[in-house]
């Protein structure tokens, strides 16, 4: 373990974005990241995962850790069901597929979603009617304040629509370091009528699908309409889709009959806020070295050499307009640095 200064943080966001970083450490195991944390004379702190749900915005005067905990285990399973721990360092979806190969089933829908398995709890990540939380039994975490370790269960988490604990009130409280799920063994539950899934599987010629095969029907979707940051830089989508009350749907619909929605609850819906990216005229839109991209509006990115305050600076204007077009406010899913 080794702490280097002044290290560019663009092979380490998917964004691209050269922002430095005062101070770096890799750490690989708990012992690594619990002596690093206990270290005085680096009071401020950054983790680092996947690096995919993030813009960075300026220089880190701080101590950056990149979370790289690694190792999936069993920890019990029987005819029907398995129990899988992952370390917060394994990618997200290197993940999805360990357990598809095994035939573990409840993450299909949620394949090709970039990041790590240590980040997904914080924003209960979720893809095609699936959310983390579904599959979510606990996480194990480190407390920034004691330097204990600490287990959350699914309830502890309060888990919400791109939201939990570690977003409000254990905000920068904790690193969580692994995480644990409850998966299916046998009969399947399969959720493919969200989106286009049904849709892409009638192409493939799939009429009896598997779990691996709404995998892959969830990653043609993803590659056809999302760039990959490897040639693009992006943090998948930048947007939440916001929330409105019926009342509110029902008057846009005066104005916007082709407007889709999903039900939340009796009184609530929920509006793809692509459709209103793109109906406000930003999809595809170029500002120099960044944009929105050609083929699905959430998506924000970088051609090349933008600044993390250029991106910053478009997605307030798409906020901007979208609040003066439809009043509805769009909130950013990516955290700000």
């Amino acid at each position: 373990m080794q702490i280097k200064q002044n290290i560019s943080l663009k092979p380490y966001n998917t964004f691209g974005i050269d922002a430095t970083a005062k101070y770096f450490v890799e750490v690989k195991n708990l012992n690594e990241l619990k002596n690093v944390l206990e270290l005085p004379e680096y009071p401020d702190k950054l983790i680092l995962g996947g690096g995919s749900n993030m813009l960075l915005t300026q220089d880190q005067n701080k101590l950056v850790i990149h979370n790289n905990l690694k190792g999936i285990q069993i920890i019990s399973e029987n005819n029907n069901s398995v129990v899988v721990k992952a370390s917060a360092g394994e990618n997200w979806h290197t993940f999805v597929m360990w357990c598809l190969e095994r035939d573990f089933g409840g993450l299909e829908n949620l394949s090709l979603i970039p990041g790590n398995v240590g980040t997904a709890p914080i924003q209960n990540i979720g893809a095609y009617g699936v959310e983390l939380k579904d599959s979510f039994v606990s996480c194990e975490a480190i407390s920034l304040i004691d330097k204990k370790f600490h287990t959350f269960t699914n309830s502890d988490c309060n888990f919400g629509y791109r939201h939990s604990i570690f977003k409000l009130q254990s905000k920068n409280k904790y690193i969580i370091t692994s995480v644990t799920f409850k998966l299916t063994k046998q009969q399947h539950k399969l959720h493919i009528n969200y989106g286009s899934i049904t849709t892409e599987l009638e192409n493939m010629q799939v009429t009896k699908p598997t779990i691996q095969d709404v995998s892959k029907a969830v990653i043609n979707i993803r590659e056809s309409k999302l760039p990959d940051p490897k040639n693009i830089g992006n943090s998948g989508s930048f947007f939440k889709n916001p929330i409105i009350s019926k009342t509110q749907y029902n008057k846009l619909l005066e104005n916007f009959n082709d407007l889709p929605s999903y039900p939340v609850s009796e009184d609530t819906i929920k509006i793809p806020a692509g459709w209103l990216i793109e109906k406000a005229g930003f999809k595809g839109k170029r500002f120099g070295d960044y944009g929105v991209h050609k083929n699905q509006a959430l998506v924000l990115v970088n051609y090349g050499n933008a600044q993390g305050s250029d991106i910053l600076k478009l997605s307030k204007l798409i906020q901007k307009t979208i609040k003066r077009l439809f009043n509805i406010t769009i909130e950013a899913e990516v955290n700000i640095l």
